[in-house]
């Protein structure tokens, strides 16, 4: 008799914030009695294995990253870990070579389906040549990559005359307005001479019509209007089944070491926020990718104390000092300890157990998907600060469609912080989210959203039902 049970592989990019979705939808998956075996470097499975010590039908299959081979020092296994934009493209490319181990397990455990991040553009081939259908993971909104379609294909930001001019991005269930400087430095370009680099994101760009659907971290509720523009007028098979990690119901000592460990002992923030009024504390972090300048860090360091609220601050990197001690205005560190109203993490926090505390009232963000799902679920609104990526879309989101972030007003995609905002516009933005009757709204909007991203994901909900399709849908392919 043959196999019964429904096998999927989940392939995710190598970074913290596309494994750990993958991770929480491998689970997911593994809840409906379906097994997964998650396909990562040799780098990344202990860390997967201790998440899934407590899972069951769940495996890691590690391959071998060929850093040398792509022109990398070796050990470079993370986009965390890469330092330059040369080092970038050789990362990226290097990915590609992961291929022939991808094929070979492919070929020796014939799992029924492959799910493969968005930046593996050539799985699908890989998949077919065996039959199996290639979902994507994307990883983002919905409503970004209808964004993103749109400024693709109609280019509306050649016709402005500087950076800085305004225009309206056409053919979107609501008027989105952008500048060019926020769009991504690879759609503005055209690309006359192809390079490698260049054809690979190009593929990445046109994958989603050369496999056989999409598997998104979002839910309906979140964004209807553009979960029908993405598969009816662009055609694409979408199913959403997010926010993933709702669908994780690990102890919190588990959450608290999600991804990393913390650099900061967690019974030592809860009992700090404990001592917090509630909605009063601003959290600020921005992701594990993006990096700051001595002169950003110092003005946030200026725009928070300013704005005379509580905070939490966790600083991964500064990219021209080393010394922490020379990221702050002098004596800002000691006035802080002294009063009591700010913690500085140097490194990795408990993010969704601080989210989910009481005492928290904003979210300063740079956008990324993870990040605004786990503020969504938490019913926390956001102050958005995006940097690069999608994350100038997912900003328009918040703010011009569902109304539950204010922007601090940054103008340049760069995944290094080119522009310097004043601590001034980061002070303002919290006084919007903080304070008076326009707070008190956003904060209303925010709780129906969390509300309803919790109503999703339970028995009966969009993204349960989903999920549900989903599955029979693959085993009726099998």
């Amino acid at each position: 008799m043959g196999r019964q049970q429904l096998h999927i592989f989940f392939f995710p990019m190598l970074a913290h914030g596309h494994m750990l979705p993958i991770l929480d939808m491998a689970k997911a998956f593994s809840s409906r009695a379906v097994t997964s075996t998650i396909i990562t470097t040799h780098l990344h499975v202990p860390m997967f294995q201790k998440a899934i010590q407590n899972s069951v039908d769940i495996s890691v299959r590690g391959i071998t990253f060929p850093a040398a081979a792509s022109g990398l020092p070796e050990g470079i296994e993370s986009v965390e870990m890469v330092k330059s934009e040369e080092m970038f493209a050789k990362f990226f490319l290097g990915t590609t070579k992961l291929r022939g181990e991808l094929e070979n397990l492919l070929e020796e455990l014939r799992p029924d389906c492959l799910v493969a991040d968005m930046f593996f553009p050539w799985a699908s081939d890989a998949a077919a040549k065996f039959d199996i259908p290639r979902l994507i993971f994307h990883g983002t909104s919905t409503f970004a990559m209808s964004v993103g379609e749109s400024l693709r294909r109609n280019r509306p930001f050649d016709g402005v005359s500087s950076d800085s001019e305004p225009f309206i991005i056409p053919e979107l269930p609501h008027e989105i307005k952008m500048t060019r400087g926020q769009v991504s430095l690879f759609d503005r370009k055209k690309h006359e001479v192809e390079t490698e680099f260049s054809k690979l994101f190009k593929d990445v760009k046109a994958s989603d019509s050369n496999c056989y659907g999409l598997i998104n971290n979002s839910f309906y509720e979140m964004e209807p209007d553009y979960v029908e523009y993405y598969t009816k007028k662009l055609g694409r098979r979408t199913w959403h089944v997010g926010p993933l990690m709702l669908c994780n119901n690990d102890a919190d000592g588990e959450k608290a070491e999600r991804g990393k460990k913390s650099t900061i002992d967690e019974d030592d923030v809860i009992q700090w926020l404990d001592s917090k009024p509630q909605n009063s504390v601003v959290y600020v972090c921005f992701g594990s990718v993006s990096i700051m300048t001595r002169a950003q860090l110092q003005e946030i360091a200026r725009g928070l104390e300013s704005s005379g609220q509580d905070f939490i601050w966790v600083i991964r990197k500064c990219v021209d000092e080393e010394d922490s001690e020379k990221w702050f205005p002098k004596g800002f560190e000691d006035r802080i300890k002294a009063n009591g109203k700010g913690l500085i993490v140097n490194g990795w926090a408990p993010q969704i157990l601080i989210l989910n505390h009481e005492s928290v009232g904003a979210f300063v963000t740079h956008c990324g998907w993870n990040s605004t799902l786990e503020s969504v679920s938490s019913g926390v609104p956001m102050i958005t600060w995006p940097m690069f990526a999608e994350q100038f879309l997912n900003e328009k989101l918040l703010t011009d469609v569902l109304k539950i972030g204010v922007a601090v007003g940054a103008t340049q995609w760069s995944r290094v912080s080119v522009e310097v905002l004043k601590g001034e516009k980061l002070a303002e933005a919290v006084a919007r989210v903080m304070v008076g009757d326009e707070a008190v709204a956003i904060r209303a909007r925010a709780k129906e959203m969390k509300d309803s991203a919790r109503a999703a994901v339970e028995e009966g909900g969009s993204s349960f039902n989903d999920l549900d399709s989903l599955i029979r849908e693959l085993s009726a392919y099998r």
